[in-house]
């Protein structure tokens, strides 16, 4: 994997093509990059108490190192 942490990479394939944005961690054993504020998710947060209320949570979640490219 020719990409870390840090770069500015721009994605070639998938939803989010033609985007850039910087890569927040690499994981070059599983060969996934996390590039900040691209394909995001959402996550439901669960009610802690009564008083403070559940949410929906976007995180960047992990893509193919394949899909983007340095820049």
């Amino acid at each position: 994997m020719k990409i870390k942490k840090g770069d500015n990479v721009k994605v070639i394939a998938g939803k989010d093509k033609g985007k850039t944005g910087k890569i927040l961690k690499a994981m070059p054993k599983e060969n996934l990059v996390v590039v900040e504020g691209l394909n995001l998710r959402k996550k439901h947060k669960k009610a802690v108490s009564k008083d403070k209320k559940g949410q929906l949570i976007e995180i960047s979640a992990p893509m193919n190192a394949s899909n983007v490219k340095a820049i």
